[in-house]
């Protein structure tokens, strides 16, 4: 049976017949654990004071239910007390020494209490005659504690991790909740302890429990959470600590980016995923899955090709592979664009260009002149300037010597691709002759311009019948329209025939057809009167023309 005493000495003071001695004040913790029944005394020096006649004491302890607890009376010396009567809060509750009972007044007028419990707690008097009929009065301050036990904590939504470490998710709403047992009532305290912040007092208050709401939990308040349970009478504290985890992924996807080194022919391809807790998963398509922020990987102009996508796959390790997000970009050679022929006056200043756009990873581009392909460093003959993507190269003092090939290098981790560009470098006198040439040019095209126009002119009429092409097909037939001052024979030669109801005239025309011209001077001079008649005689069909 475990008995534990913890004794207090408040006041020592002598109240037999109002007259007052000395006073000696002493606090004394003691805590013994026994097996078995013990009676427990306390020394001269501890909680005796002695003044001829009549002495006096007052003591305060405490007790844990189940203990056993003795409360002291008189111990001066080795004086037995005749009588000894114990009261409880004004009543009295034994005299004499029953052993079956569970409070026993041993020999000395000390009170056994066994197997305390809740309830024993109040103010105990003890009044003791001695042989010489003097009296001693003592009162002790019996306080029953226990716990706090059993305390617990407990936070939600959360997840537990193997080490029992929970999470949440960032924007959670949080509750924590603490709950114990003590007697008396405990004092309950939530604390924090995180990155920015040490053991800082959330809330506290009194009761079995405990409770309190974080909204929209935030990376910040990550840390461990304790409880503390405090019993005011016992002075004992117990701690309970968790340790929270808030978990959180960024709404944007990871980033890809490559990084050029000195040789050309190799490239690293880096991909970072922040604002990200836990650490994420990250791979590249072409390597393992990997636990980092950022994951690099280098790769050579053999392991790559043109129009390849390159992906990086993040996924976090608290969710599943439906989570993951993704990065990617696809490569392309360099093409470089320009001007392929360019002239120059000689003694003048002359730019070349040359631009790209398409490279990934962007080419390193340079103008390199010849077949020999030297390299083309900016000084006083050459300027090198770049504006953008478009690459220039400024010739100053343009010379004959400067005439020939140059070449726009663009090169990236996938291959090399150049532009051609021939310089030509022109005298004066030679500016002068195509002035001229082009002159003459205009010239010859307005005289072939005029000279159509004046045959379509003077061929107006043909083509008002049908075009040149009808022309050629007939070339034999000439429409002859005959005026003679007698009217009667013109309409005997050209008939009129009668309105049609469409309210215009028709007129019949006769085609004669003449001979070619190459025999029209023979046929003409031989032809007879009766020739003539039988010309007439084998005219062609009318046709009626219409007005």
């Amino acid at each position: 049976m475990k008995v534990v005493a913890t004794l207090a000495l408040l006041q020592l003071y002598i109240s037999a017949t109002g007259e007052f001695g000395s006073t000696r004040k002493t606090q004394v913790s003691v805590k013994t654990p026994l097996q078995s029944f013990f009676f427990l005394f306390l020394s001269a020096d501890l909680v005796t004071a002695e003044v001829s006649g009549n002495v006096s004491s007052e003591t305060a302890l405490s007790a844990s239910p189940g203990d056993i607890v003795v409360l002291p009376c008189y111990s001066a010396g080795k004086v037995t007390p005749v009588v000894t009567t114990w009261t409880k809060n004004g009543r009295e509750i034994v005299t004499g020494g029953d052993p079956t009972r569970r409070l026993i007044v041993n020999p000395d007028g000390s009170l056994n209490i066994s197997a305390t419990m809740p309830g024993d707690e109040g103010i105990y008097l003890c009044n003791s005659t001695l042989s010489d009929n003097s009296s001693f009065l003592a009162r002790v301050l019996l306080q029953v504690t226990s716990g706090p036990e059993n305390v617990s904590t407990s936070i939600s939504p959360a997840t537990a991790l193997s080490n029992g470490t929970l999470y949440t998710d960032r924007g959670s709403s949080v509750t924590l909740r603490c709950s114990g047992s003590s007697y008396p009532s405990q004092h309950l305290t939530w604390a924090f302890s995180g990155d920015s912040s040490s053991n800082d007092s959330l809330v506290s208050g009194s009761g079995s429990s405990l409770e309190f709401t974080i909204q929209n939990i935030q990376p910040s308040a990550q840390g461990v959470y304790s409880c503390m349970a405090h019993n005011p009478v016992s002075n004992v504290t117990v701690i309970s600590r968790t340790e929270l985890l808030v978990y959180y992924v960024s709404d944007r996807h990871p980033e890809c980016k490559w990084t050029l080194t000195q040789n050309i022919s190799l490239v690293q391809f880096t991909c970072t995923w922040l604002e990200v807790y836990p650490t994420p998963n990250l791979r590249w398509d072409m390597g393992p899955l990997q636990v980092a922020d950022s994951l690099n990987v280098t790769m050579s102009r053999s392991t790559l090709s043109d129009g390849q996508t390159v992906n990086c796959t993040a996924q976090p390790q608290h969710l599943g592979p439906e989570k993951e997000k993704l990065c990617s970009f696809t490569l392309e050679l360099p093409f470089p664009e320009g001007e392929p022929m360019v002239s120059a006056l000689e003694a003048s200043n002359v730019t070349l260009t040359c631009t790209e756009t398409t490279s990934k990873p962007p080419a390193i581009t340079t103008w390199r002149k010849g077949l020999q392909l030297d390299n083309i460093e900016s000084g006083s003959k050459y300027i090198l300037s770049l504006e953008g993507p478009v690459f220039k190269l400024t010739i100053v003092n343009v010379t004959k010597e400067d005439e020939g090939f140059y070449f726009c290098h663009s090169e990236n981790p996938l291959g090399l691709r150049e532009l051609e560009v021939e310089l030509t470098v022109k005298t004066a006198s030679s500016a002068y002759t195509g002035a001229v040439i082009g002159i003459f040019i205009a010239a010859l095209i307005m005289g072939s311009a005029v000279i159509i126009a004046k045959i379509v002119y003077n061929s107006r009429d043909r083509i008002c019948l049908g075009g040149f092409g009808q022309v050629d097909d007939d070339s034999g037939d000439v429409l002859s329209l005959v005026e003679s001052d007698d009217e009667q024979v013109f309409q005997d030669a050209v008939p009129r025939l009668p309105p049609i109801t469409n309210g215009h005239h028709t007129t019949l025309v006769q085609i004669h057809r003449i001979p070619s011209s190459d025999h029209e001077d023979a046929e003409t001079a031989d032809t007879s009167p009766q020739q003539q008649e039988d010309t007439v005689q084998t005219e062609e069909p009318v046709q009626l023309v219409e007005f």
